[in-house]
């Protein structure tokens, strides 16, 4: 699933290991979502978009379409 997480972490001046703080994850789930080798849980998804204050459509696109 393509996404824009690198770009809006980068916009704020996190690391991987800040957001991932964050989200109570860690910088490798981070790292895993931005490279698109591991697609979120929805939860996950949810807690990502209300970090960046937008909406799930905002921050992931289905590759597929």
């Amino acid at each position: 699933m393509k996404n824009r997480l690198r770009l809006l972490r980068a916009e704020r001046g996190w690391s991987q290991a800040d957001l991932g703080k964050r989200l109570q994850v860690s910088r490798q789930t981070i790292n895993a979502i931005e490279t698109e080798k591991y697609d979120p849980s929805l939860p996950l998804a949810f807690r990502i978009a209300r970090v960046f204050g937008g909406r799930i459509e905002d921050i992931f696109e289905n590759g597929a379409d």
